[in-house]
This record gives C-alpha cells, sequence and structure tokens, in this order.
C-alpha cells in the first residue's frame, strides 16, 4: 500500500495525514484498535492519506471503514499534530528496504506530515478489525495496556482520551458502544471507565433518566447471578436531538 502511494503520489495531499482512535467498549474495559506492522516493533493508530479529490472528513470515513468494515460510525475530529519533526527519521531506509522504494521515490513519503486526529465510537461487537495486508497485526487493546507506540500517537491517543471525557459531559455516547439492549449497571460502568472514577449510583441514575434518552424494555437480562435487572435501549430520535442540541450537566 505504501508503495503505492509513495509512486502515485500525485493523487495525494502532500504534508497531511489522517490518524483515527478507534475506540471500543467490551468486558467493562475501554479498548483501542492498534495496529502492528511487520517493519516496525511498535504499535500505532489506524491512519492513512488524504486524496487530493476528497474532503478530510470522507478520507477519515474510508480508513474506518476499511479497518472495522463498518460505516455511519460516530466520529469527531478532535486535533492537529504538527510539530516540525513529529515524523523525522521514522520513515526512513528500514521502510523503503521493507517495501523496495528507491530513496529519491521515498522523499514524497519522509517529507514532513501534519496529522488531523480523529476519534471513533463502534460496536466493539459489529466491528471487524481488518488488516492492510497479510503481515500486519491488527487488535484491541484495554487503552490502559496500550504498549509503545510509534511516533507521536501516544499523545494523539491521550489528546483524544482527555476530549471523550470532557464531551461526555456535553453529548450522550453510549449509543455507539453498547449493543442494542443493555442495563442501567452495565452504563454506569461504561462511564466510569471513560471517566476513570466511580459514580454514585442514584446519582448516576437520576442524571441519566432526566436526558430523556432510554426507553425502560419490559424485559430483563438473562443468565445473571443475582437479581435480573431490567434491560434498556436508546429512543434514538431523543438521542439524536440531545446529540445535536448538547447536555448541560457535569459527571
Amino acid at each position: 500500500m505504501l508503495k503505492g502511494i509513495i509512486l502515485n503520489n500525485e493523487n495525494y495531499q502532500a504534508g497531511i495525514s489522517i490518524d483515527c482512535v478507534i475506540f471500543g467498549f467490551h468486558d467493562n474495559q475501554l479498548k483501542v484498535l492498534l495496529i502492528k506492522t511487520p517493519y516496525e516493533n511498535k504499535w500505532s493508530l489506524p491512519g492513512g492519506f488524504v486524496p487530493i479529490h476528497e474532503d478530510i472528513d470522507t478520507a477519515a470515513v474510508t480508513v474506518l471503514n476499511e479497518r472495522t468494515g463498518m460505516q455511519g460510525i460516530f466520529l469527531r475530529q478532535f486535533a492537529t499534530f504538527g510539530r516540525v519533526k513529529r515524523n523525522d527519521r521514522h520513515f526512513g531506509k528500514a521502510v523503503l528496504d521493507h517495501f523496495k522504494i528507491p530513496e529519491e521515490a521515498g522523499k514524497w513519503f519522509t517529507q514532513r506530515f501534519v496529522t488531523i486526529g480523529y476519534y471513533a465510537l463502534v460496536d466493539f461487537l459489529k466491528a471487524v478489525p481488518h488488516k492492510g495486508n497479510t503481515q500486519e497485526i491488527i487488535e484491541w487493546i484495554d487503552h490502559k495496556e496500550v504498549p509503545e507506540l510509534i511516533l507521536d500517537h501516544k499523545e494523539i491517543l491521550d489528546k483524544a482520551l482527555h476530549t471523550l471525557r470532557i464531551e461526555l459531559n456535553l453529548m450522550p455516547v453510549g449509543y455507539n458502544l453498547l449493543p442494542e439492549k443493555f442495563t442501567i449497571p452495565e452504563l454506569q460502568k461504561l462511564y466510569e471507565t471513560i471517566l476513570d472514577k466511580k459514580l454514585d449510583r442514584r446519582n448516576f441514575l437520576r442524571k441519566i433518566t432526566n436526558i430523556g434518552i432510554l426507553n425502560k424494555l419490559d424485559e430483563k437480562k438473562s443468565n445473571v447471578a443475582h437479581k435480573a435487572p431490567n434491560l434498556y435501549t436508546f429512543d434514538k430520535e431523543k438521542y439524536e436531538e440531545v446529540l445535536k442540541n448538547g447536555l448541560n450537566q457535569g459527571w
């Protein structure tokens, strides 16, 4: 893929890239989708370049679709990263040799790149991680156990998580991260995991109920050891309305 981009670089916007922080929630863990390439010992965020005739947001959607197989994903541009030497010496001789790219042709790739950060929220059970090639590794990893990342990708990940925590006070997020049916304790655990703090059960129930985006089902969660809690779904229409207008409360 990289070889094709470099040899056809007139099709891509020089000096601009995209990096995506893709969050999923599973087993009470906030997970992030990471990639390990055959020519690099460190892991990286999914990303790519911007086709010259394509909007930046569209290019980000393409990256997400290629990596998860999903469409209609919640996607938010959150920051731009452009330190002068952010990719200095990273894409050097080892990468060019791996792809058998002549040094002169590789100058397009080794130039300074400003990258635009996006974060996405996806249903872990519906997203199917896709490799870019057979030698690549792509895995969901707990956000608290992320290994060493390339370039400034740790900074990008940290900024995405910080932004998500702030925006959790301004908008609901559960619709994008939970299955269709869920319990209040599961929703609270999602919020606690993102915020990295415990929330009072009664206060959480009161606040989340007052938002008016939940539908209580005449159905209880099965296969639980103790008293089965009620199941809920999101009211999609009200959810979208709140997402558009925003919240005015803190957690």
